[in-house]
C-alpha cells in the first residue's frame, strides 16, 4: 500500500529528533570555538564557564526548536477527560523534583559565593575572583571562586532558560497531542534545563572544593568539602548524564508506568456513557 501521507508530513515526523541532536552538535561546535576566544586575555576558568554556558543554551535551543516542529494529531479524535491537565503530571516524577531543587541550590550557592567573594574597589571587572581567608594569623586568598566574576553567565543563562523552560512545558500540558507525545516533549524539555543547570553547578562545585583544598588552612570549610561538596559533585554529575541521555532519547529513560494511565482510564469511561447514550438515541430513532 502507498504511503499516503502528505510529503510535508513525511519530512517533518522525525524533525523533532533532529533538532534535538542538531542543539547539541552545536552546542559542541559553539563551546569549542567559544574555548579558543581572547587566547592569552581570558583566564582558563572563564572560558570554561563561557563554553558551559554556550553549550547549555544551544541545547535549550535545540528542545525548544523540537518542540515547536513536533506534528500534532491530523485527525479529529474526540476525547473528554474528567481531570484538568497539569505541569506535574507530564514532567518526570523523580527526576523533576530533583532538578528544580538543583536550581534552586544553584542559585543560592552562587548568590552565598558571590556575597562571600572578596571585593576589589580598585579592579571593579576582577570582583569575586577569590575568597580571602585567615591563615594561622596571615590573611591568604583562595581561588578560583565562583564570585561574580564567573557566576554572572549562569545567572545570565538561568535567567533565560528558566521561564523560557517554563512556558514550554505549561505549552506542552495544555497544548494538544496524545499522552505519551506530550510527555516525551515535557521531558525532553526538563532533560534540557537540567543539563544546563546540573553542568554549571558541578563546575560551580569543583571550583568551590578546589579552592578550599589548596590550603591546610582550610579548616571547618575543607570538612565541609568532603561531606557536602564532593556528594553534590557526583549528584550533579549524575543529573548531567541523565538529562543528556533524556534529550537524546526521552523514552530511553521511562521507568515507570505510562502517563495518565487514570486520567486514560476516565477517558475511556466518558467515551463508554456516550457510546451508550448514541446507542440510545439510534433505538429511539428506529423505533419512530
Amino acid at each position: 500500500m502507498l504511503d499516503s501521507a502528505p510529503l510535508p508530513y513525511r519530512l517533518l515526523e522525525h524533525a523533532d529528533h533532529v533538532a534535538r541532536w542538531s542543539g547539541l552538535a552545536i552546542g559542541v561546535v559553539v563551546a569549542q570555538a567559544v574555548s579558543t576566544l581572547g587566547d592569552g586575555d581570558v583566564e582558563f576558568e572563564q572560558r570554561v564557564v563561557f563554553c558551559i554556558t554556550a553549550f547549555g543554551l544551544c541545547a535549550v535551543a535545540g528542545v525548544l526548536l523540537a518542540d515547536a516542529l513536533t506534528l500534532r494529531p491530523q485527525e479529529a479524535v474526540r476525547t473528554a477527560s474528567l481531570a484538568p491537565r497539569l505541569v506535574r503530571d507530564h514532567v518526570p516524577p523523580h527526576m523533576g523534583p530533583l532538578i528544580a531543587l538543583q536550581g534552586v541550590s544553584l542559585v543560592a550557592l552562587l548568590v552565598i559565593t558571590a556575597a562571600t567573594a572578596s571585593v576589589d574597589p580598585d579592579r571593579v571587572l576582577s570582583t569575586g575572583k577569590v575568597v580571602h581567608i585567615t591563615c594561622n594569623g596571615m590573611r591568604a586568598s583562595l581561588g578560583p571562586w565562583p564570585g561574580l566574576y564567573y557566576s554572572l553567565p549562569m545567572f545570565g543563562a538561568l535567567a533565560i532558560a528558566t521561564p523560557t523552560c517554563a512556558w514550554a512545558l505549561r505549552r506542552i500540558a495544555h497544548g494538544p497531542g496524545g499522552d505519551q507525545q506530550r510527555r516525551d516533549r515535557a521531558w525532553a524539555v526538563t532533560g534540557a534545563w537540567g543539563l544546563l543547570v546540573s553542568s554549571q553547578q558541578l563546575y560551580a562545585v569543583l571550583m568551590i572544593s578546589v579552592a578550599l583544598t589548596e590550603t591546610g588552612c582550610a579548616g571547618v570549610l575543607g570538612a565541609l568539602t568532603f561531606w557536602v561538596f564532593y556528594p553534590l559533585a557526583l549528584l550533579n554529575l549524575f543529573t548531567l548524564v541523565w538529562s543528556l541521555v533524556t534529550v537524546v532519547a526521552p523514552r530511553a529513560v521511562e521507568d515507570e508506568k505510562p502517563l495518565d494511565d487514570d486520567m486514560a482510564f476516565d477517558d475511556m469511561a466518558f467515551d463508554d456513557a456516550a457510546d451508550l447514550d448514541d446507542e440510545r438515541a439510534a433505538e429511539g430513532t428506529l423505533r419512530r
